[in-house]
């Protein structure tokens, strides 16, 4: 007896593996699968002007690396006394405005270094709604809180979506041709802007990747779809009833394994696992023999995996 649909998934022919290098860029789901790709100490930068939801925003960061366009006074704002930029989300805001400049620098900065040598780049968008400041007419990432009297809210149309993404594409192909392009979208509902709103916004930002997914070394993964048809319950959603709660990430993040993890990698996957296991492990007596030996058991295994894999960095927690 089959009790739900499952959506047909094959392997991808450019899988990831310990070699490769990533860049995942996009609203928070894909910070819960750039999670999941830290834990298993794979190579890759997340989110480096923090979470970004919309196309717009996405192609401007990665516009500001490929130019290295820098950021000044001009383009920082103090607001409750910290200092905000409409390109990043709050995480990066700070109480000091050198600090900020900085630090988005730093990212304009480092994102371009994961750029050149990047072997997929996975973007995840959330919504295709965008706010504009109305005193300048700049389209911003994040609202940083202020009244939303100060913006106007537009939808991308298809089209918008579609040119936006096939900027971004070229820009990343200038400075890496070969690059692996991964593309989905969201299943995360954004029900601020309204039930049939959130509705239309992601099925804008679908049907513009549909549309470019068919040029070489793009691709799309379904994240939406296997939230919205296979984990079709509210079991599945956190206590907000919009995010996907830890055991949906689990289930789609096993499916993203399936499809973009190479089969060769999983054996070490299953060890790495095993570590960071252990290195969550919390004694009765630290100082007994039987705590002593574990421990002892465990740096053997990092350092057998560190043989293979020397980039990788493991942490014991401080007692």
């Amino acid at each position: 007896m089959k009790l739900l649909t499952q959506i047909p998934l094959s392997k991808a022919k450019s899988t990831i593996d310990y070699s490769s290098q990533l860049l995942l860029l996009g609203s928070c789901f894909s910070e819960n699968i750039g999670a999941k790709f830290e834990y298993y100490k794979f190579r890759e930068l997340q989110n480096p002007f923090g979470i970004l939801f919309h196309p717009l925003a996405i192609e401007k960061l990665i516009q500001k690396a490929v130019q290295q366009d820098i950021y000044g006074e001009n383009d920082v704002f103090d607001s409750n006394e910290q200092w905000h930029c409409f390109d990043a989300h709050s995480e990066l805001s700070n109480s000091s405005k050198e600090k900020l400049i900085s630090d988005l620098n730093f990212a304009v900065e480092h994102t371009l270094v994961q750029l050149k040598k990047a072997s997929h780049v996975i973007i995840t968008f959330g919504t295709a709604w965008v706010y504009r400041y109305s005193s300048s007419k700049q389209l911003v990432a994040n609202c940083h809180k202020m009244p939303q009297s100060n913006f106007t809210k537009e939808l991308l149309g298809v089209e918008d979506v579609k040119e936006s993404l096939m900027r971004t594409i070229a820009l990343v192909r200038s400075v890496n041709p070969t690059v692996q392009f991964i593309f989905t979208v969201s299943p995360v509902r954004h029900l601020k802007d309204g039930f049939v709103q959130n509705q239309l916004s992601k099925a804008h930002l679908i049907s513009a990747i549909h549309q470019v997914v068919k040029t070489d070394r793009i691709c799309y993964f379904p994240s939406y779809e296997l939230m919205m048809d296979e984990l079709r319950d509210y079991r599945f959603y956190a206590k907000d009833m919009l995010h996907p709660n830890e055991m949906a990430i689990d289930y789609i993040w096993e499916k993203f394994w399936e499809v973009w993890i190479d089969d060769n990698v999983g054996y070490d996957m299953t060890k790495i696992d095993e570590i960071q296991r252990g290195l969550k492990h919390r004694a009765f007596n630290p100082d007994g023999m039987a705590h002593q030996k574990f421990l002892t058991s465990l740096q053997g295994k990092i350092a057998d995996i560190k043989q293979t894999y020397p980039f990788m960095d493991f942490k014991f927690p401080e007692p």
